[in-house]
């Protein structure tokens, strides 16, 4: 069968390869409001290679571009053989036309092209399964509602604080990553220290946000912050202060180590020069010194 198959690809595609039989296959089985919006005169093949494997043993595909009212677009045919009917098909041929969209995109078009896919069967039955991929849910009415319609948001940069001091468990999260940007948390304490006492949230996830606000946060002084934070929270405040003094250890501990790998730098770039004053030849700096010929240019200049 997969012989067969083989053949039927390739008449398919030396049919559908003509563009003037391609031209004549959509004007008369793509739907009129469709066809209304192409302009079949600017029609042409394009290559593809998103389809996947497994599907190409079974199906063969062709991808068309063509100016639209809108812009340019594309007609993804895919023709289907009688062998193994693809329950899922209708998926596929969402997932492939998304596919030919991210194509578009990469090649540096701003917005989304027009992308209308069309299933050719052959077969000595009628296809059996549904081209609607909401179908294939198994609760079609709930899929259409979602998919249907925008997709969801939660923009905390415009929901209230007081709204989200509501929002229980999320609430911290929420309101810290609205105010993380705003060099204002301090202004804030007062809420999280509320938040952190009420959510009932685990010692890893406090850790987490006390790590995040330490190193994410853009507040004039962290160290005031969880002070502050820890005053106000007598739950944690032990759990607040040991780990803000681990969290300055380590600042402290990394700044220390840049500036002892500044002094080195410095230190090999004052012997560099004092050998060359002396006037040791360049091959013989770089060997004793390690650093590089630039390096050494630069220090001359």
């Amino acid at each position: 069968m997969k012989d067969n198959n083989c053949n039927h690809d390739a008449m398919f595609k030396a049919f559908l390869g003509e563009v003037s039989v391609a031209q004549d296959f959509f004007k008369i089985h793509l739907p009129p409001s469709l066809q209304r919006l192409c302009d079949f005169t600017t029609l042409k093949t394009c290559s593809n290679t998103f389809i996947e494997e497994d599907l190409r043993h079974h199906a063969c595909d062709m991808l068309y571009s063509v100016n639209t009212t809108y812009g340019e677009g594309y007609i993804y045919c895919l023709i289907e053989h009688q062998s193994r009917p693809d329950k899922m098909m209708a998926f596929r041929l969402l997932r492939y036309s998304l596919a030919a969209m991210k194509q578009h995109v990469d090649q540096g078009f701003k917005q989304l092209p027009v992308v209308i896919p069309l299933l050719f069967h052959q077969g000595t039955r009628p296809y059996p399964y549904s081209t609607d991929w909401l179908d294939c849910f198994a609760d079609t009415g709930l899929a259409r509602k979602i998919y249907s319609a925008p997709f969801l948001l939660v923009d905390v940069a415009t929901m209230p604080d007081k709204e989200i001091m509501t929002h229980r468990r999320i609430a911290l999260l929420e309101l810290v990553q609205k105010h993380i940007f705003l060099r204002d948390l301090l202004a804030q304490v007062d809420r999280i220290s509320e938040l952190m006492s009420q959510s009932q949230l685990s010692l890893g996830l406090r850790k987490s946000m006390l790590y995040y606000i330490a190193k994410a946060g853009d507040s004039d002084d962290v160290k005031a912050f969880f002070a502050k934070l820890a005053l106000q929270n007598k739950d944690y405040q032990e759990e607040i202060m040991t780990y803000a003094q681990q969290l300055e250890q380590v600042g402290l501990e990394k700044g220390l180590e840049k500036g002892l790998e500044k002094g080195r730098v410095d230190g090999l770039f004052f012997v560099a020069k004092a050998m060359m004053l002396d006037g040791l030849d360049t091959t013989s700096v770089k060997k004793y010194t390690g650093l590089s010929e630039k390096e050494l240019v630069d220090l001359v200049n």
